[in-house]
């Protein structure tokens, strides 16, 4: 829930003004009800009354969806469009770490696409991780320096306070902008990917929605304050990534940090996504590799992979932009809403089923505003 993205806030408040806060808030508690609604998708009454769970996946879920239609298609359609995602997330880090290594260091002539191969080296390992285990012990160090960089930019802005001004929010907002805003917002909480994994290794599965309600609120509560301290320093000033409007001596130290943030994020993902792969070729369980020569096929092939498109796809972040308009809303709202009537229809409330209606409608929007605005991107660049 704190990722990359969260840099990008304070420019996201730039460009939608008080709305923007509105929009924190309301981005937090719609992803933190379509992670509830996913996970309910997942369990079943038995003859007792009792919930049990019936399926493991967000494949299973979407197998169970489509068994009238053909048994296996919406598993499929699932797990290319989580493929999608999580290898383009993976390419992002790679093409953000060669940013990074290459304004950190000007002087050295090294060109941006060298950096990524040399950041990509020290990514290697990743290819023998077998376990969630190694990546949970990675993310919770990601963790860690992302609230590192968090808390040197708050501070900094802290010692600017004498700056401060509510003139600085706008009034009026132009739509293209606007809709920029909306997705760095709503796309900086997804994690529905990983939820219905995480909810089947706890240890008490009960406990799941209390855990999600507070780590979404927490996640809000320092989204608002990280992006509104930062837009009250720099106004107007402020850029796309928060961390360019540091003094060049912090600016260093943020880089670095960032740097570190983007290679300890990659093996989440990339280990996501091989999973993902390996089990549809083998048919096995995730977490037992049958064939260990194939799944270090699988994961050697997705980093090669991830490798080529951060140096040679032209305009990735204009494609990124639209794969993340589809995948990204699909994967949000509008799946787990979708999933959420199908499946549950009966036992749902009139007012539960207006409320994942609505869910699907403005999943529905973002998406088509991402994909017009992303083409248009695209068109200007190739026009």
């Amino acid at each position: 829930l704190q990722g990359i993205f969260v840099l990008g806030l304070p420019y996201a408040l730039l460009h939608s003004g008080y709305s923007g806060l509105l929009l924190i808030v309301l981005a937090a508690a719609l992803c933190c009800y379509t992670g509830k609604i996913l996970i309910a998708c997942l369990y079943e009454e038995n003859e007792d009354g009792q919930l049990v769970r019936a399926r493991e996946t967000y494949e299973d879920i979407a197998n169970a969806c489509c068994k009238k239609l053909s048994p296996k298609l919406g598993g499929i359609a699932v797990n290319v469009t989580q493929v999608v995602e999580l290898v383009m997330t993976c390419i992002l880090y790679l093409v953000v770490t060669g940013n990074l290594l290459s304004h950190s260091f000007p002087y050295v002539p090294i060109t941006e696409k060298t950096w990524s191969v040399i950041a990509f080296v020290t990514l290697l390992p990743c290819i023998f991780i077998r376990t969630l285990k190694i990546v949970s012990k990675l993310s919770q160090l990601c963790s860690l320096v992302h609230f590192v960089i968090i808390l040197i930019v708050m501070t900094y802005c802290l010692t600017q306070i004498h700056l401060w001004s509510w003139a600085k929010f706008k009034l009026s907002i132009e739509f293209e902008d606007f809709l920029v805003s909306v997705g760095v917002i709503i796309f900086s909480y997804t994690s529905q990917i990983f939820l219905p994994t995480l909810e089947g290794s706890m240890k008490n599965p009960g406990e799941f929605r209390c855990m999600l309600n507070w780590t979404h609120f927490f996640a809000c509560v320092l989204k608002t304050t990280f992006a509104l301290t930062a837009f009250l320093t720099w106004g107007e000033e402020t850029k796309e990534v928060i961390t360019d409007n540091l003094p060049s001596f912090l600016e260093m130290l943020v880089n670095l940090c960032l740097l570190t943030k983007a290679l300890l994020s990659y093996p989440l993902p990339f280990f996501a996504a091989t999973e993902i792969v390996y089990s549809c070729i083998s048919k096995g369980n995730h977490s037992n590799y049958r064939s260990p020569l194939l799944a270090l096929s699988v994961r050697v092939s997705f980093l090669l992979l991830t490798l080529l498109m951060a140096m040679f796809t032209p305009h990735f972040a204009l494609l990124m932009g639209l794969s993340g308009s589809v995948t990204g809303a699909a994967m949000t709202f509008l799946l787990p809403s979708l999933f959420h009537l199908k499946l549950k229809w009966k036992k749902l409330s009139f007012l539960e089923k207006c409320t994942d209606i609505s869910v699907f409608i403005l999943g529905f929007l973002c998406s088509l505003a991402g994909i017009v605005c992303s083409i248009k991107g695209l068109l200007e660049v190739f026009g």
